[in-house]
């Protein structure tokens, strides 16, 4: 599944800033490529904490915040697989692969309200609840460039 790149052209420390209601200090881009890289420019929070902090907004921008109500994900959640520290040019990356896994809002809320609902009542089948989450579930492998040569 294919999701739209999160524009360039936006003051990306002001489009967090109103999206997720958090000050940091970052410039540059969204973090598709070198190119393109997040600059975390300063930060107090340990770097693989804030790294996947904003994995997980860039995720959520893409997948819900984005969309139309009916094409939204939920249940948005981001791992990291692989790591890598590149140093060219004077400058130090971060090159981090992470493993997104989410589903669609309403397919979400309608396994939450059946969980409850089915906790309640004898004969509820919790193996086969659990199955059908896992299938209604996708996984996305996204990379993402930080540039970390300030800090």
């Amino acid at each position: 599944m294919n999701f739209q790149k999160i524009a360039c052209e936006e003051d990306i420390k002001l489009l967090i800033k109103s999206a997720f209601s958090v000050e940091l200090n970052l410039s540059g881009c969204f973090g598709y490529s070198k190119d393109e890289a997040l600059i975390i420019n300063s930060t107090n929070a340990p770097l693989k904490q804030l790294e996947h902090t904003l994995a997980s907004m860039r995720a959520i921008l893409e997948m819900s915040m984005t969309l139309p109500k009916e094409k939204r994900y939920g249940a948005i959640n981001v791992n990291e697989i692989q790591r890598e520290t590149i140093s060219s040019d004077d400058k130090r990356y971060d090159k981090v692969t992470y493993e997104i896994t989410a589903m669609k809002e309403s397919d979400y809320a309608a396994f939450i309200e059946e969980y409850k609902e089915g906790m309640e009542r004898e004969g509820f089948d919790v193996e086969d609840h659990f199955r059908r989450r896992k299938e209604a579930t996708i996984k996305r492998e996204v990379t993402f460039w930080f540039d970390i040569s300030n800090l």
